[in-house]
C-alpha cells in the first residue's frame, strides 16, 4: 500500500515528458487561428502602409467598413488561409520532425536546440509561403489604392496568375527576403519559445497540461514574437505592396522608412500585437486539441 507523502513536504511532479506528434497539425490549426484574426491583419497591413500616419487603428476600421461593408474587412482570406497552409505547415512540421528525430527517449530539448530548430524551420516556411503572402497582402491593401491601379484579384489562385503573367514567376518572391528573416524570428519565438515557456510552466506545481497552461505559454509567446518581427513585417509589408521600381532595393526601402525615425519601423505595433498574440494563443489551443484528438500513438 502507498504511504500518504509525510506533512510539509511538497509531492515532486514527474518529470515533463514530450511526445510525437502529427507534423502537419500546425499549419491546420494556424489556418483556423487566421479565420479567426484575419480583420486585424488587414488593419495592421493597412497601418503599415501609411507613409504619413493618418488613421488609427479603430478609424481605419470605419473607414474599411464604409467603403467596403464588413466583408471588407474580410479581404484577401483566401491568401491568408493559403499563406498557412503553406508557410505555417513547413515551420511547424520541419520543427516536429527534427526535433522529434534529436529527442533522446522522450526528453525534452535544451532551448538552444529549439532555437536552432525555430530559425531554420522557420526561414525555410517563410521562402514556401512567400508567393501566397505576397498576394495577402496586396488584396488587402487594394482598397487603397486608386481605382486605376488596384489589381482587383478574386481570389488567391487568381492574384498568383495574374501576378505571373503580368510581372513574371520572380515577382512572387518579392520581399522575400524580409518574409524569410521575419520568419525566422517569428518561429523561434511562437514555436520555440513557446515550447520552452510550457516545459518550465509544466515542472512547476502550479501548472498542469491544461488550456490554462497552453493560454500562458502562448501569451508570453506572442508577445515576444511581436517585438521580434515588428521591423521586418513593416518592411515585407511595404515591398510586397509596391509598384514595380518604386524600391530599387531592400535598403531602398529601409532607408525610405527610415525617414520616418525610429518609430517608423514600428508602425502598426498595437494592431500587430492585438493580432498576433491572439493568433499565437489561437493557433496553439488549437494544436493542442487537435494532437490531443489526433494523436501520433
Amino acid at each position: 500500500m502507498a504511504q500518504p507523502p509525510r506533512a510539509g513536504k511538497i509531492p515532486v511532479k514527474p518529470k515533463v515528458i514530450v511526445k510525437k506528434q502529427r507534423w502537419y497539425l500546425g499549419g491546420i490549426a494556424s489556418a483556423m487561428a487566421a479565420c479567426c484574426t484575419h480583420p486585424l491583419d488587414l488593419l495592421k497591413v493597412h497601418l503599415q502602409t501609411q507613409q504619413n500616419v493618418k488613421h488609427g487603428l479603430s478609424e481605419m476600421a470605419v473607414q474599411v467598413v464604409k467603403l467596403q461593408g464588413v466583408r471588407g474587412l474580410y479581404n484577401g482570406l483566401t491568401a491568408s488561409v493559403m499563406r498557412q497552409l503553406t508557410y505555417s505547415t513547413t515551420r511547424y512540421g520541419l520543427y516536429e520532425i527534427w526535433s522529434g528525430m534529436l529527442r533522446k527517449e522522450n526528453v525534452p530539448l535544451p532551448f538552444y536546440q529549439k532555437i536552432m530548430l525555430g530559425a531554420v524551420s522557420g526561414f525555410l516556411g517563410g521562402i514556401v509561403g512567400n508567393p501566397a503572402d505576397m498576394i495577402n497582402v496586396r488584396m488587402q491593401n487594394d482598397i487603397k489604392l486608386p481605382i486605376e491601379k488596384q489589381r482587383h484579384y478574386k481570389h488567391v489562385f487568381d492574384g498568383l496568375y495574374k501576378s505571373a503573367t503580368q510581372e513574371g514567376l520572380p515577382s512572387w518572391m518579392r520581399g522575400v527576403s524580409m518574409t524569410s528573416t521575419r520568419a525566422l524570428l517569428m518561429t523561434v519565438a511562437q514555436v520555440a519559445c513557446y515550447d520552452q515557456t510550457k516545459q518550465i510552466l509544466l515542472s512547476t506545481r502550479y501548472f498542469n497540461e491544461n488550456i490554462i497552461t497552453h493560454f500562458t505559454a502562448s501569451f508570453i509567446a506572442g508577445t515576444i514574437a511581436t517585438g521580434l518581427t515588428q521591423p521586418f513585417d513593416v518592411m515585407k509589408t511595404r515591398l510586397m505592396e509596391a509598384r514595380p521600381g518604386q524600391y530599387k532595393t531592400a535598403l531602398h526601402c529601409v532607408y525610405y522608412t527610415a525617414k520616418l525615425g525610429p518609430m517608423g519601423f514600428y508602425k502598426g505595433f498595437i494592431p500587430a500585437w492585438v493580432r498576433l498574440a491572439p493568433h499565437t494563443i489561437i493557433t496553439w489551443i488549437f494544436l493542442e486539441q487537435l494532437r490531443r484528438f489526433f494523436p501520433l500513438e
